[in-house]
């Protein structure tokens, strides 16, 4: 009886940790795998200008790039500032700032 208490308890334990963490939406989560978010909206390409008003591998719009601390031009930002910038817009619009690719998020 006392090993089944202890593993109830040990059980509860563990929930009660986990729960913040697995209770969170995705995108709380570290580790978002922006590279796949880049090939699903450029083909992977960093440096695209689609000619369409979106930009880098991450397809920013220049006022939302501006909007979220980037300089310049997405497209001629490196890898790891549209990564930052996109943190920021995926704090502040979620995984729907990226309608279809967000959800490799």
């Amino acid at each position: 009886m006392a090993d089944r208490r202890r593993c109830m308890v040990i059980s509860l334990a563990a929930a009660a940790l986990a729960g913040p963490v697995l209770g969170a939406p995705a995108h709380a989560l570290p580790g978002h795998d922006w590279d796949s978010v880049a090939q699903c909206e450029s083909g992977g390409d960093w440096s695209l200008d689609a000619g369409n008003g979106l930009y880098g591998g991450l397809q920013f719009t220049s006022s939302t790039w501006r909007a979220n601390g980037g300089n310049g031009l997405p497209h001629l930002a490196s890898r790891e500032e549209q990564i930052r910038v996109a943190e920021r817009v995926l704090r502040a619009q979620g995984p729907g700032a990226w309608p279809t690719c967000g959800a490799l998020l």
